[in-house]
Parts: C-alpha cells; structure tokens; sequence
C-alpha cells in the first residue's frame, strides 16, 4: 500500500470492539498512517458466530475515522496453532492456555508478517499494555492488564509494536471512544476463547473428547463422587462434577489433584487440615517450566526476588528462580497447590513483564 509522505504506516487489529477502535482513533491523532485489518479465524460450525456483525462494526469505525479497511483470513493458521493445539493439550490432560497461543500466531505471527509485507512499519492491538524501550509493562488498568497473555513477545516482534490504551483505564477508553464518536463506545466486551467468543468450555470439548465417567475422590481416597473425564476440569475448578455423598455441613469441594491414568478426580472442602493435598506440579520445592522465553532476550539474575501468576487476574505472588539440569525451576513463598501442567506463569520485575513459561 502506497505510504502517506513523511508518516509512519501503522496496521491496526480490529476486532470491532472498542479497544481496537479507540487504538486506531489514538493512532491517527498521533498523525500515523493508519490502515484497520480485520482477521477473520476459524470458528467451529456449532458455536454462535458472530464475525459477521463485528466485521461490520471494524468497518463502520474505519469509516467515521476516514481510514482504509482490509481483510486478512488466518483461519488455517488458527486451526492448525491454536484449536488443534488445545484440544491435544487437554487429550493429554494438561489445561492449556489458547489465548497465549493466539496472540503469539495470530496477533503477533500471521498478522505482522502480512502488515510488514504489505509496508507497515507497525502493528497495534487494543491490549492493555504498555511499551517502553522495549519493556513490556503491565497496562495502567489493574483490572484489564493483559500482559500474562503476552509473554511470548521477542524483541524481533516488539519493535514493530504499539500498544495506545495501555495508558489508560477501560472507563476512559470508553468515555474517549465516545469523544470520537465511534459506534463501538458502548459495545459490551466479547468473552471466552481467543476470537470464538463466550462457550461452555465442558460442552466445547465434548464435541472434540469423548466422555469417559470416573469418580471423584476426597482427600482419604474415598469415593465421594462422578465426572465426566478428567480431560475437562482443571485443578481449582469448583463445579461441573457430581457430589453424591453429601454431608450437611459440606462446603463447595474443588479440584487438587487429577489422575489421567485412573481416570480419577481429587477433591478437598477444606475441612481437612491434617490431609495436606499433593502440590501438583511441583518438584523438588519448585515448579519446573519449559518453553521459556524472555522478552529481553536475557535472563533475569535468579539472585532476585521477582513476582509471578499461574493464571489471569491472580493476585502477584513473590518467587524467585533457579537453573538445575539446564531447566528453569520457579519456587513460590506460597505454596500454589493448583498449578496444572500446560498453565503459563508470567513472570514480573514490579510493571516489568519479564517473560514465562509453561509448567511442566
């Protein structure tokens, strides 16, 4: 596409929700080129789409803000990288994080090769993060940060990056959307799977795993329940397997423990203290991950105290690092007795996301 004189060209994702629109609005203020892209994935023929409608509104945007519009289909991308490598990971019995996975080979893959090939010398994204000298930062808005989901960022990708809202809170990017008049302002956010949108994730993998009933046990090893295969829990979940022998004192059971071979679940209600569950996935005092990755490009000194998170929103927990046999080991102050293999942990330096892994 032909460049603006004298302005950097900026590709923008647009999802046709409002953070993406208010990112391309803030771009073009800042005087960028900007060129909105729509990506198009691929969706299961069951679940509601509606890619349809959301197109439309990417496009009304692009049009009040008098900027070009493109398409980009990455539906073979998303099937091969993201779906198919979810259901593998739960067939094996490990939770995976899909949303990981889309935003390094869709957002921050297909997506920013095509921008860069087509001339752009950026990509956006409406993720509440922000960039500086090539440090990823947790975004302003505690409640909307989004950088655990960016830790497989390299400096090759961020280079080409920028990340508007970051700067700012979810009810300002609403009330500045509003300022620019886009029709998104108001528009509810979308929520579950990375561009598949809000399903019920046992009843999504029944179509793809098939059911296979096993029983729920309590910490004593006595049998206390069913389920439905343990492919579809994941440890800490308190819902969607069956108590059948109930006490009248009972409080809510969850998951600790899950055994893939004896097609078992493990439950505590917390009324045992003298029971100590199993620290799953832990060895030798440490939580072992693989797939690491450093967004600098360095490791970070392991004579530090860093903080880290098993899964999104979860409060920041103090940890340090250590090598053995050439595998990175995190240790946490406290116990995290509901770390499942296939979990991210993203690690952090204050507002530093330093990179992560996988847990092993």
């Amino acid at each position: 596409m032909n460049r603006k004189k004298g302005k950097k060209k900026v590709f923008v994702g647009m999802s046709g929700g409002v953070d993406s629109s208010l990112t391309a609005a803030l771009l073009k203020k800042q005087d960028y080129d900007v060129v909105g892209v729509f990506i198009k994935v691929w969706q299961p023929d069951f679940v509601e789409c509606s890619w349809m409608e959301d197109r439309l509104d990417a496009m009304r945007v692009c049009a009040t803000l008098d900027i070009p519009f493109l398409d980009l289909d990455l539906e073979d991308i998303y099937k091969k990288e993201v779906f198919d490598y979810m259901i593998n990971e739960y067939e094996k019995g490990r939770t995976p994080n899909p949303d990981v996975m889309c935003n390094k080979k869709i957002k921050f893959g297909g997506f920013l090769k095509f921008a860069l090939e087509k001339g752009a010398d950026y990509i956006a994204t409406g993720h509440y993060v922000r960039l500086q000298k090539g440090k990823l930062l947790k975004g302003i808005d505690g409640n909307k940060d989004q950088s655990y989901f960016l830790w497989t960022l390299t400096q090759k990708q961020l280079k080409h990056c920028v990340f508007p809202i970051g700067e700012y809170t979810k009810p300002q990017v609403r009330k500045l959307a509003k300022k620019f008049n886009l029709s998104t302002a108001q528009k509810k956010e979308s929520q579950g799977l990375c561009f598949v949108g809000k399903v019920d994730m046992k009843e999504f993998l029944e179509r793809f795993i098939p059911r296979k009933k096993g029983n729920v046990l309590n910490q004593k090893g006595e049998t206390i329940g069913e389920h439905d295969g343990v492919y579809y829990y994941t440890l800490g979940q308190r819902h969607g397997f069956e108590i059948t022998k109930k006490r009248i004192d009972d409080k809510a059971y969850y998951i600790i423990r899950k055994d893939f071979e004896k097609n078992t679940l493990i439950v505590s209600d917390n009324q045992s203290p003298e029971v100590e569950p199993p620290e799953i996935g832990v060895k030798g005092g440490g939580i072992e991950l693989s797939n690491v990755n450093w967004i600098s490009g360095k490791s970070p000194d392991i004579n530090k105290k860093y903080l880290a998170r098993i899964r999104y929103r979860q409060s920041l927990l103090l940890c340090n690092l250590k090598e053995k046999e050439g595998k990175l080991i995190i240790n946490f102050d406290k116990t995290q007795k509901t770390a499942s293999e296939g979990q991210s942990v993203v690690i952090y330096d204050g507002d530093i996301c330093l990179g992560g892994g996988v847990i092993n």
